[in-house]
């Protein structure tokens, strides 16, 4: 059974998820064109940070950044070996369900265009492309997602 649960980032299996998705991403893209949070910024007071685990094992990370009229997803990662298993579902079902809570009318991200499973997984969750946001420059690999809650 998956468990999700809000987390310290500095968890080390947490931490450790974390900078495996940091190393993807820096691998990914120039560093122009990152835009994840440390993990320390995980921790501040607008943040909501959750894990997802099965048995004692953290599979998954998932952030709601809560922001002026919206909440935005951040740090959505899940381990390669539990790909396809339901772990970002359930991080992703988390994260909108505490936005609700918060009264928050949208859910916004932003990810790369190169990241296909990402923008899948955010489709199939009701995520529709649209236009930048918040402070993101307008960069070819950047896409855009929103969902009306």
């Amino acid at each position: 059974m998956i468990v999700v649960a809000r987390t310290d980032p500095h968890d080390p299996q947490a931490t450790a998820l974390l900078q495996q998705s940091h190393a993807l991403m820096q691998a990914l893209f120039p560093p122009e064109e990152n835009f994840y949070l440390s993990i320390d910024d995980l921790v501040a007071e607008d943040i909501h940070f959750y894990t997802a685990r099965i048995g004692d094992k953290i599979l998954g990370t998932g952030a709601l950044r809560v922001c002026d009229g919206y909440g935005e997803i951040k740090s959505m990662f899940v381990d390669e070996a539990a790909r396809g298993k339901g772990v970002a579902d359930a991080i992703l079902r988390q994260i909108e369900d505490q936005a609700r809570d918060l009264d928050l009318p949208w859910l916004k991200l932003e990810t790369g265009n190169i990241l296909q499973a990402a923008q899948t997984l955010y489709a199939r969750h009701g995520f529709t492309p649209c236009g930048k946001f918040g402070d993101y420059p307008a960069i070819a690999s950047s896409v855009f997602m929103e969902k009306r809650l």
